[in-house]
């Protein structure tokens, strides 16, 4: 089984440099970065608005739990966003190819 988690950040640089990390430490395959979106949410019962980052990061369902972890001790909110998306079905190609590249030990 394989996800997608969603994960908003303070922009592209941070999202960036996340991306690395995760990588580095093989707990992600992939990651898409969106550079720039216009959030506007709820904050200490405040609306807020501010610019972000998107982060799609690709990964097997086993790993999500080290996923979300290592983005709470990198991310510089005090509550980041960080959604799992379950991936029912895909491309057979590029799942093989995330499962080359994820291979557990």
């Amino acid at each position: 089984m394989y996800s997608m988690v969603y994960i908003t950040t303070s922009g592209a640089l941070e999202s960036k440099k996340i991306a690395r990390k995760l990588l580095e430490e093989k707990l992600v395959a992939c990651i898409n970065i969106i550079p720039t979106i216009e959030s506007v949410y709820l904050w200490k019962g405040t609306i807020e608005e501010d610019s972000e980052s998107i982060m799609f990061v690709k990964t097997k369902s086993v790993l999500v739990g080290k996923v979300i972890k290592r983005i709470e001790q990198l991310h510089s909110y005090e509550i980041p966003c960080i959604l799992e998306i379950r991936v029912n079905n895909g491309s057979n190609n590029y799942l093989k190819w995330m499962e080359s590249e994820l291979e557990l030990k």
